[in-house]
Parts: C-alpha cells; sequence; structure tokens
C-alpha cells in the first residue's frame, strides 16, 4: 500500500473522485503544509494558517498504478492557477504535492512533466516534503457521499465526477 499526499482546491472534490477508484483503500481529508499545530477547517479556511486542503489517498499500486493516480489528480483541477480552483480562492487551495522519499518527489515531478504537455499554461504545483498532516473534521471526510445534493456537491463536485468517469471508467467502482 502506498499513500499519497495531494492538494487540488477543495479536498471534498479530490475526496469524491479517490473514494470511487479501484485499489484505493482510503481517503483522508486534512490539512497540511502550514505553520499552525491542529488548525481546523475555520481557521484553514481563514488563509492565515499556511495550510492546504488535501487528501492522504491510500492505494494498493498492484491494482491501481501510481502513474493513474497522480494523472487524475492532475486531470480532476487547474494545476496551472496560483491559489485558486474556481471559485476557491486562497492559499489554502493551492495545487500542492507533498512526498514522503525522494522517490515519491520524482514521480511527482514526473506528473507533472506529463500534465505539463496538456496544459498551455505553466503548472504552478508545489512540490514539497509532507510536514505534519492533521486530519479534518468528521463531516469532511467523504463528504460527496454524505452529501450528495448539497449545492457545491452538484455545481463543482458532478462535473468533475463527470470528467473521471469520462477519462478514467475503467480505473472507477461506480
Amino acid at each position: 500500500m502506498k499513500t499519497f499526499v495531494l492538494g487540488g482546491g477543495c479536498f471534498w472534490c479530490l475526496d469524491a473522485v479517490y473514494q470511487k477508484t479501484r485499489g484505493v483503500s482510503s481517503v483522508v481529508s486534512g490539512y497540511t503544509g502550514g505553520h499552525v499545530r491542529n488548525p481546523d477547517y475555520y481557521e484553514v479556511c481563514s488563509g492565515t494558517t499556511g495550510h492546504a486542503e488535501v487528501v492522504a489517498v491510500t492505494f494498493d499500486e498492484t491494482v491501481v498504478p501510481e502513474e493513474v493516480i497522480l494523472d487524475m489528480f492532475f486531470a480532476l483541477h487547474d494545476p496551472t492557477t496560483l491559489n485558486r480552483q474556481g471559485y476557491d480562492v486562497g492559499t489554502q487551495y493551492r495545487s500542492s504535492m507533498f512526498y514522503n522519499t525522494t522517490e515519491e518527489k520524482v514521480l511527482f515531478e514526473e506528473a507533472i512533466e506529463r500534465a505539463q504537455a496538456l496544459w498551455s499554461d505553466p503548472i504552478v504545483t508545489e512540490v514539497s516534503r509532507l510536514p505534519d498532516f492533521y486530519e479534518a473534521e468528521e463531516v469532511h471526510q467523504n463528504y460527496y457521499a454524505k452529501f450528495p445534493y448539497q449545492g457545491y456537491c452538484q455545481v463543482i463536485i458532478n462535473p468533475k465526477l463527470a470528467k473521471a468517469r469520462k477519462y478514467y471508467s475503467a480505473w472507477l467502482t461506480a
């Protein structure tokens, strides 16, 4: 099993897709990359903690290749916008990848190179060593499954799920 910690805007979006990905055993929404210990959602949303909203995706690489997890990441958000994903604006929504090992750092850099071929603007995804990871509050875990009819889910997450189904249907469970 392997775990990647990825930030692509609001963690609810990445969570929704990775929860439906074959070989993924867990997706934990959380915060990392900041300077405040044990931040909560409201502190992170204030933009003053330095944390990014991220997901820790644990998967079996014999079922779903590392490259698929990473390529999906770049398909699910715009990695060319600094500190912004659509209407979500602030450093907490930055495109980010947090590595534990040099091998992971290399995989992340290779994924950026692959993704750059798909984008006309330069990718601004931050690649950093993983500092402390703080699990988000329970309400944020598996958010889409809990609140599929909430407005954000309908307007923002559903199109991302549709895009994932279009390009990665072989890797999705539903």
